[in-house]
Parts: C-alpha cells; sequence; structure tokens
C-alpha cells in the first residue's frame, strides 16, 4: 500500500453507492471524501455526461487520467471514481498502489435506483440496455483494479460499509 495517497478508492457502476458508501467511509475513517465526478466537472464546469460529449470519449478519458494522476499523490482521504473512469487507458495503473473495493450491484437494482437515469441522461432511450452493456463491458476492468469486491444490492449503506471496512489492510504494524 502507497504511503501518499487515499485509504480507500470505491469502484463501481453509476448508481451502486460509491458516494454513498464513500461519505459514510470517510466519515468512520475521520479522513476526507471526495467524488472525482465532482472534480471532473469542478477543472471543466461541465458536469461529466456534458464532458464526453464535447470533448468526445478519448480526450474526456486522457482528461480524467491526468486529472487523477495529479490527485492521487495528494489526496489521502476516501475517493469515489466515476463509473467509467477504470477503464480510461493508463487509469488501472494508476490506482495499483492503492486499496480499491468494487461495489458490485445487479442491474435489476441499478433500474430502481431513483434519478439515475435523469443524472446519466446517456442511458436513454433504453437504460435497461444501456446498464446491462455497461455492466458486462466494466466488470471485468473494475474486477481487475480491486483488491476486494463489496456486493450493493438490496442492502442497506451501513452493511455495505461495514463489509468495505472489513477489506481495508491491518495498519497497526
Amino acid at each position: 500500500m502507497s504511503a501518499q495517497g487515499p485509504v480507500l478508492i470505491l469502484v463501481g457502476p453509476p448508481g451502486s453507492g460509491k458516494s454513498t458508501v464513500g461519505r459514510l467511509a470517510a466519515d468512520q475513517l475521520g479522513v476526507a471524501f471526495r467524488d472525482f465526478d465532482h472534480d471532473v466537472e469542478e477543472a471543466h464546469g461541465l458536469p461529466a455526461g456534458e464532458l464526453v460529449v464535447q470533448l468526445g470519449r478519448e480526450k474526456f478519458q486522457e482528461s480524467e487520467r491526468e486529472l487523477l494522476s495529479a490527485m492521487l499523490p495528494r489526496f489521502t482521504g476516501v475517493l469515489a471514481l466515476g463509473g467509467g473512469t477504470p477503464t480510461a487507458p493508463g487509469v488501472p495503473e494508476l490506482l495499483e498502489p492503492f486499496h480499491v473495493v468494487f461495489l458490485d450491484v445487479d442491474l435489476e437494482h441499478l433500474l430502481r435506483r431513483e434519478g439515475l437515469v435523469p443524472l446519466h441522461p446517456w442511458l436513454l432511450p433504453n437504460p435497461r440496455a444501456h446498464l446491462k452493456e455497461l455492466l458486462n463491458t466494466r466488470r471485468p476492468v473494475y474486477t481487475q483494479v480491486a483488491a476486494a469486491t463489496v456486493p450493493t444490492s438490496g442492502r442497506r449503506p451501513e452493511e455495505v460499509l461495514a463489509d468495505v471496512l472489513a477489506t481495508l489492510p491491518d495498519t497497526s504494524d
């Protein structure tokens, strides 16, 4: 584990609970919380979804990688990455020194998450098909970059939090 950088990084699809569980974990650990999508929006003045449309996927992912590369050595709290961030070229390598947890959620629970589609308009016109494809293509990447996978489907944030915290390495040595 790296001496500098986040104590915990959460990855997973939109709606998996990264921000909710991330805030709870940060509170429990007594550290700061950051939502990487917010950092991207702050850096560019546009929400990530609009930025993808404006820049194109390749340029957007380059921007994400650069921003993440600059942030990782300086931020020592809990970081929730954007759903697509781990899929950007070079990002899996950036994540290697850190403790990453994949918050896994099934399609049916994602579809029931209130407000998911309005927040991610690129899911339209067929949210089920888009989310199914997203899960199928991203799940192997999430699994690759994560030290642990914690299921979130049908579970309360506090239950997920307990499992996430249990994956943290013991630093009492």
